[in-house]
């Protein structure tokens, strides 16, 4: 059965993408023999991250992004992870209702997962569920998270390009600016543009993104033309400088090599103004990735990340049956009765386990 399941969503079935993404949502072991299969079939889609606070228009700009990626011919799936619901443990489905204009739409498939209470604004079937859409062909694939929050950060891991979107108005705009938030960002958006306050908004931005460029390089900021700094020449030294941030020792002088910067973009997500630019956007940071080879060792840091993510659970479901519960409560007893240190304790433990021998 789960053989043909896996061929028709090779063949591009709905109805079979989204019960292989149930299965492995539910942890299903039998589903990952299945998406093994899938290996050749994989690594041509763009996954796309989109992230911000909630309230910021993500669901409507999604939407609107599909629309326009339609338009171009490209098949678009999209997985909208929503906050688990206290009582079932499913998603409250609140990002899936505001896409509904696309239910008709055969080159649309759009899966909310639950979120299951991880931290990082995805959940542990995430990164599943888009090798299974990219095996469909799909030509995009949307990841919309939960809502970015100083700690959930986790798309950047999953994503070849991660919109991160603000909006005027919040109350505290310069949460979107911490440390942590700005560098999961490839492109940012101010969305809700026509609001007061977008301008100022912009501006720290941009602001932030260039001082955050120099201090990492520690050389001078070649300013995209979509940013505050303005061009000038050093007649004398013949290079580029900024003029929000000159500099005056010699030794900058000497590193005149450019460092990118995220455009910042506004967008009205209601209407769709700014949409049609942000989607050219992303597709040109796209294509640029696959000829420096940036995409490449983007996509190498995932794979190590999500190998170490499935280890980790691995571990834990271990510990979650009955023979596994054993291990840990004997050896947490000879802690108890200082037969030996937590720290020696935990090093027996792993050195068991990976000899898959009991501890």
């Amino acid at each position: 059965m789960l053989s043909t399941l896996g061929r028709r969503c090779l063949a591009g079935e709905p109805r079979a993408v989204a019960r292989l993404i149930t299965l492995l949502e539910n942890g299903d072991s039998s589903a990952y023999q299945v998406l093994s299969s899938f290996v050749t079939r994989t690594g041509a889609a763009h996954i796309i991250g989109i992230t911000g606070p909630p309230g910021s228009g993500k669901s409507t700009l999604t939407d609107k992004l599909i629309k326009v990626f339609r338009a171009a011919g490209l098949r678009v799936g999209v997985i909208a992870v929503d906050p688990s619901s206290p009582f079932s443990g499913g998603a409250i489905l609140g990002d899936r209702l505001r896409m509904q204009g696309h239910a008709t739409d055969p080159g649309v498939f759009i899966r909310s997962l639950a979120s299951r209470g991880r931290l990082g604004g995805l959940s542990r079937a995430t990164a599943f569920g888009a090798r299974v859409l990219e095996a469909a062909g799909y030509d995009i694939v949307i990841i919309e998270t939960v809502g970015v929050g100083q700690s959930e950060i986790d798309i950047v891991k999953v994503a070849d390009t991660v919109v991160l979107i603000s909006v005027p108005g919040l109350g505290d705009e310069i949460q979107v600016i911490k440390a942590g938030i700005m560098e999961i960002g490839d492109i940012f958006v101010v969305n809700k543009a026509d609001r007061d306050g977008a301008d100022r908004v912009v501006r720290e931005l941009r602001a932030m993104l260039e001082t955050q460029a120099m201090l990492q390089r520690g050389r001078l900021v070649h300013a995209a033309p979509d940013t505050l700094a303005t061009h000038s020449i050093d007649a004398h030294h013949g290079i580029a400088a900024t003029s929000a941030f000159e500099t005056e020792t010699a030794d900058s002088r000497r590193l005149p090599d450019e460092v990118p910067i995220p455009p910042v973009l506004r967008t009205i997500a209601e209407t769709g103004e700014g949409v049609p630019e942000l989607s050219a956007a992303i597709l040109s940071r796209f294509e640029k990735g696959k000829r420096d080879g940036s995409l490449e060792l983007r996509r190498l840091e995932s794979i190590k990340y999500q190998l170490k993510d499935l280890v980790t659970s691995q571990v834990m479901d271990f510990f979650s049956d009955r023979e596994g519960d054993g291990h840990l409560d004997a050896t947490a007893r000879r802690v108890h009765d200082r037969s030996t240190d937590i720290y020696s304790a935990s090093r027996t433990l792993f050195s068991a386990l990976m000899k898959g021998e009991a501890p």
